[in-house]
């Protein structure tokens, strides 16, 4: 507990740093590189998995505290197709795809998840219920933030060239781009920026977080079907807590004191999650990346960019 809570604060740090470098991801890495380090390994490695998954599975149900009813209805009807069509649509052809390419069906249902709601937060999440093999955890968490970040410059880059308003490039970024703190990132880059544009962007990408207990039952209903000997409650506990803290949040009694708090404390128990996830990894298993998974990558963000983008200039 103490280690993986250490290493998190370190990841946060590194993050705090390199915002481009998500803290789920900088965590990992220090996973894959501390297990397999000769004469360390043997003293981290699968020593506590059950550790590992309260800690995912408490971070998942913090994450529901970040979400408000409220502001999703804000959004409008307009708003809401945005993110339900974008999210439908990215996670279905990317299931498709990812079949047709041949690739393994519990890579391809975390890809689906990354890539369609949270980035890291969703793969970890559906993970848990899927029960996905480490190395492939690690392909989608790698894939979900180089392809997030490279979506970070673009597009307030092409929202500002296809002549969008500052708040339909802020709708594009918060429905297309893939985490949560690249949301953060990308709505400082458009336009003058300002707290208008990133309450905006960051609203929108939360619509998305709150359809994660949605897809975490499809996914786990797809996989249970494609393979019979996997065994677990549909609907785990913890989605359970994530919604139930979703309620909390959207009562409005949490003064916003405990609610930054919270925020932190859901990035550190993520990320201690990863951690261990990563001490589980072999790195030679990673490299060289498969074509076929940059492949189905590419064509999931391409889904999740082109679709929201088409949204945005009809109806917003």
């Amino acid at each position: 507990m103490l280690l993986s809570v250490a290493v998190a604060g370190v990841a946060l740090a590194v993050s705090t740093a390199v915002p481009l470098l998500g803290p789920l991801l900088v965590a990992l890495v220090i996973g894959v590189a501390v297990a397999n380090t000769p004469g360390v390994s043997r003293h981290v490695v699968g020593t506590a998995p059950r550790l590992d998954k309260l800690l995912l599975r408490g971070g998942i149900v913090l994450l529901g505290l970040k979400i408000a009813v409220g502001d999703v209805l804000a959004l409008g009807v307009s708003g809401i197709v945005v993110v339900l069509a974008t999210v439908v649509t990215t996670y279905a052809v990317t299931q498709v795809v990812g079949r047709a390419l041949g690739l393994e069906r519990s890579l391809v249902t975390l890809v689906a998840a990354g890539f369609s709601i949270c980035g890291a937060a969703a793969i970890a999440a559906v993970e848990s219920s899927i029960r996905a093999r480490p190395k492939d955890v690690a392909l989608a968490v790698a894939l979900v933030t180089v392809f997030g970040t490279v979506m970070i410059g673009a597009v307030p880059a092409l929202g500002h060239v296809l002549g969008l308003t500052d708040e339909q490039t802020a709708i594009w970024a918060g429905a297309s781009i893939h985490e949560v703190a690249q949301v953060i990132a990308a709505a400082s880059l458009i336009g003058a920026g300002g707290a208008t544009v990133l309450a905006a962007a960051t609203t929108v990408k939360l619509a998305r977080v709150a359809l994660l207990a949605p897809v975490q039952v499809v996914s786990a209903r797809m996989c249970r079907s494609a393979d019979a000997t996997r065994r677990g409650p549909l609907v785990p506990l913890f989605l359970l807590g994530f919604l139930a803290a979703v309620v909390v949040r959207s009562t409005g009694v949490l003064p916003p004191s405990v609610l930054d708090v919270a925020g932190t404390l859901t990035t550190v128990l993520l990320s201690a999650a990863m951690f261990g996830l990563g001490t589980g990894i072999v790195a030679r298993h990673l490299w060289p990346v498969p074509a076929r998974a940059l492949l189905l990558a590419t064509i999931s963000t391409l889904v999740a960019a082109s679709v929201a983008l088409a949204l945005v200039t009809l109806l917003v």
